[in-house]
């Protein structure tokens, strides 16, 4: 079954712009994601169901809005480019497997009914019918550190208390609603620029390909994800939401950090880390 954060990426439209960078904020909420499986479906995936490396950006958004109970379509204001401020950390090694599932249809035409003519009727898919056998690439055991700033200020201290507290309005999961989330809260610090003319290390993926030096015996992984949506009030195929603009993050597969230059960094307990 697809998940409410997996349809984010579905539903993106190809509106081509990449998000820009805005100013550092001076504080932000950190934590840690992870689980024994994660996929984020890439949106030019089809029959085979790649996932991205890196969490995208948009993903994270759904997460905690679901941590807040923020409904659907509800939510990408709160996430916007200049109310939100995001550093993502891959922490340990990125590795996938191919996972073969065999899937029952959702479409209306395939769900068997009960009591389909009473006040409260329950629709399944039926367990008869023949199966789809889908290929997923997946996510073992993913693992991120999030570092997060919202403008919102009330929306923020509501936020750090669900952390801190281990509450989810509902369950977090990673991509997909069977593929559940851990979420470890690591505290509120203060955000300071890092001031290095030198090219210096930095440990979260960079969401600036030019920025980064390759180094030999290094290996590094690049790919564009959804970064920021809107809510839409079009019909048709782009209904309810579409993606305005796209990271294009740059990242270790191993874990490792990475050598930048001429791109802006801050420091956030004692590591160095890209805001977007």
């Amino acid at each position: 079954m697809q998940s409410e954060l997996d349809d984010h990426i579905d539903e993106s439209t190809s509106q081509d712009t990449e998000a820009t960078s805005r100013s550092l904020p001076d504080r932000c909420l950190s934590f840690r994601l992870s689980g024994p499986w994660g996929h984020f479906r890439r949106v030019e995936g089809n029959t085979v169901k790649t996932t991205y490396r890196i969490i995208p950006r948009t993903t994270v958004a759904g997460l905690l809005a679901a941590v807040l109970g923020i409904g659907r379509n509800q939510y990408y204001d709160l996430f916007g480019p200049e109310s939100s401020a995001m550093a993502i950390e891959p922490v340990s090694e990125l590795r996938t497997i191919n996972l073969p599932v065999n899937n029952l249809t959702t479409s209306q035409e395939g769900l068997k009914g009960v009591n389909t003519y009473g006040k409260v009727s329950v629709y399944y898919p039926d367990p008869t019918e023949d199966r789809q056998r889908t290929n997923y690439e997946v996510l073992v055991e993913p693992e991120y550190r999030i570092d997060l700033w919202l403008a919102d200020g009330e929306r923020y201290d509501e936020l750090r208390e669900y952390l801190a507290e281990g509450k989810a309005y509902y369950t977090p999961s990673l991509g997909l609603s069977e593929y559940l989330a851990d979420i470890e809260y690591l505290g509120e610090y203060e955000v300071t620029a890092v001031a290095q003319s030198e090219p210096h290390a930095v440990d979260s993926a960079v969401p600036d390909p030019d920025g980064v030096i390759p180094e030999p015996n290094v290996n590094y992984g690049t790919e564009r994800s959804p970064a920021f949506m809107e809510r839409t009030t079009a019909s048709g195929e782009f209904s309810g939401r579409r993606t305005t603009s796209y990271l294009t993050y740059t990242y270790s597969p191993d874990g490792n950090s990475l050598t930048v230059s001429d791109t802006t960094t801050a420091s956030v307990d004692n590591r160095t880390v890209v805001f977007r």
